[in-house]
């Protein structure tokens, strides 16, 4: 029997990042040598204190059905952080757990659109939001962020694409796949703009606790007032305390569209798993091994991106700005292409890992065609092993 799927289902695009990471693990199946640079997770594990506190919650019984918007003792937690953090306070009723961060984009997507409503993306950007946006019927619309703007936009470009649909706006900083982040004052110029044409701000901040520069993190909510009533804020603890598998976000926002998100949670997952939830608790309340893990990936990220970002740079027809935050360096490998005789980035990718066994994410798959994805979140001596192919492989083919 062959049944026809829904035109939301094939309307979506197939992840670059999991193609890749598909015919590596072919590779590695058949006894090579493959360096992976795709991962979007840290390399440490979960600390010890924090999967204590599963354990514990799971001899306590704790293993049961929670409230569908999570439990009250972690959306306190959240709460105080966004006190000490941004000096922002919230109530219970304006905090949602949910089943990782991304699951929090999809249901504010899923709570916030009706066919044809126009979601503003800047390019790059992060696979899944254009795919949220057209599961929900919406319509993904896209500005470029240019490069020698550290791929960020401007308050220009937004009002240029703005219309009686627009909806949305998705800010991502620190930014995956660029690394880059916005400042105080391009935020509070793109928040103006927002506000002037009532456009709800989507701010995923979920790399906020990795940046390795003089820059501090600025949620834009903590501008005004005003902002803070028009932003919807997406965070979790999967980067900052390496907890990725254990699948723990939140949004915080607007009391009306934080309750229509956990009407939809109730339908949709139940609730977020609850040992998870007091693992997630821990992570917040324990504040002195908090800020041990946060300091610890912060200066072991850091010295790698140093280290990688210069010998990545050395490379002939390569080149790259070097990011500020996240664990990704997004270089421009288009003349390298050309050089080696590839039309496209994409095929370059493709020989390279089969060449040299170095799987690399195409910029393709973020909306920037002419650039690539490389994690860094793997041992210095993988990340100068893997420099040391993709050059190989430059020099070799030209």
């Amino acid at each position: 029997m062959s049944m026809e799927l829904s035109h939301r289902v094939q309307s979506l695009t197939p992840s670059s990042t999991l193609a890749i990471s598909a015919k590596a693990k072919e590779l590695r199946d058949m006894g090579h040598d493959v360096i992976g640079l795709g991962v979007g997770e840290p390399d440490f594990n979960t600390p010890a204190y924090i999967i204590q506190a599963a354990k514990k919650a799971m001899d306590e019984g704790l293993t049961k059905y929670t409230a569908s918007g999570g439990i009250i003792e972690l959306k306190k937690a959240i709460i105080e952080k966004f006190t000490n953090d941004h000096q922002l306070a919230y109530t219970t009723n304006q905090v949602i757990v949910t089943t990782g961060a991304k699951y929090a984009l999809y249901a504010l997507c899923q709570v916030l659109l009706n066919d044809g409503d126009e979601v503003i993306i800047p390019t790059p950007y992060w696979v899944s939001y254009p795919e949220h946006v057209k599961l929900a019927g919406g319509e993904p619309v896209y500005v470029e962020g240019l490069e020698e703007n550290d791929f960020k936009i401007t308050k220009e470009q937004l009002e240029q694409v703005i219309t009686n649909k627009t909806k949305a706006l998705i800010i991502n900083s620190p930014s995956n796949p660029t690394g880059m982040m916005y400042s105080k004052d391009e935020l509070q110029a793109l928040g103006e703009v927002c506000i002037k044409h009532n456009i709800l701000i989507i701010s995923d901040e979920i790399y906020e606790k990795l940046i390795y520069s003089d820059d501090e993190h600025i949620s834009i909510a903590q501008l005004s007032n005003e902002l803070k009533e028009q932003t919807v804020i997406i965070n979790g603890v999967s980067k900052s305390h390496a907890m990725t598998g254990w699948r723990i976000g939140y949004a915080v926002g607007p009391t009306n569209i934080i309750k229509a998100m956990t009407n939809h949670a109730s339908h949709a997952t139940s609730n977020p798993t609850s040992i998870a939830q007091y693992a997630a608790l821990e992570a917040y309340a324990n504040k002195r091994e908090n800020e041990k893990i946060n300091a610890e990936m912060r200066e072991v990220f850091s010295a790698r991106l140093d280290a990688f970002y210069e010998l990545i740079q050395s490379i002939p027809g390569i080149t790259c700005e070097k990011p500020k935050g996240a664990f990704y360096i997004f270089p421009n490998v288009i003349e390298a292409a050309k050089l080696n005789g590839f039309q496209t980035v994409d095929e370059w990718v493709t020989a390279l890992l089969e060449e040299e066994k170095v799987a690399l994410v195409p910029g393709s798959g973020f909306g920037a065609p002419n650039n690539v994805r490389l994690s860094y979140a793997t041992s210095m001596e993988l990340l100068e092993e893997a420099a040391k192919r993709i050059k190989r492989f430059v020099l070799n083919n030209q």
